[in-house]
């Protein structure tokens, strides 16, 4: 005899499972492996969907600074056998990837972007943002001590201080939003 789940209940529970998150021990337990770090931005920049020959290939050629046509055997085979063995069916384990081991066939699923804020995708992103700072500072001091020198009144003095404030506050915000 088999009772029927009312549909409510089902939606209760499919809300329940997607929102599972991650410890952070979980994460950074994911995250600490630089092959599996390799595996997420790879699966990122092909749509998250990969074969395991393709991945493994890629890493390969990225861990020993050649390109793919310049991979031997053993060092094609080296990372196979641990993205194989190893961290493909961690990640599946975690439901971070759809991991068909018998197939070979990898896709990223939602669940991935709890480890994908985690990593620098974009290394230059930051740089940039550094150099922005620092030329706001540079900018913002020099304006701050010209003010000081000239003779103006009070509340245009305060006026411009708080402009300048605003223009830090302002590209602060942008780059919290940017790189969340």
């Amino acid at each position: 005899m088999s009772t029927a789940i009312p549909s409510s209940d089902v939606n209760v529970l499919t809300e329940k499972e997607t929102e599972a998150t991650l410890s952070k021990d979980d994460l950074f337990e994911l995250l600490k492996n630089p092959r599996r770090r390799a595996v997420l931005r790879f699966l990122e920049s092909t749509d998250g969907n990969a074969t395991l020959s393709e991945l493994a290939e890629h890493i390969a050629a990225q861990e020993n600074d050649i390109e793919v046509q310049q991979l031997n055997a053993y060092q094609r085979k080296r990372v196979y056998v641990a993205l194989y063995q190893c961290h493909l069916p961690k990640m599946d384990d975690a439901d971070i990837v759809d991991y068909d081991q018998d197939r070979g066939d990898i896709e990223l699923r939602e669940e991935a972007d709890q480890l994908l804020t985690y990593l620098d995708s974009d290394d230059d992103a930051e740089t940039d943002w550094s150099r922005r700072y620092i030329a706001l500072s540079a900018g913002g001091g020099t304006f701050a001590a010209a003010v000081q020198f000239v003779d103006v009144a009070f509340v245009v003095r305060t006026g411009l201080t708080l402009a300048v404030l605003a223009l830090f506050l302002g590209v602060s915000l942008l780059h919290t939003y940017e790189t969340r």
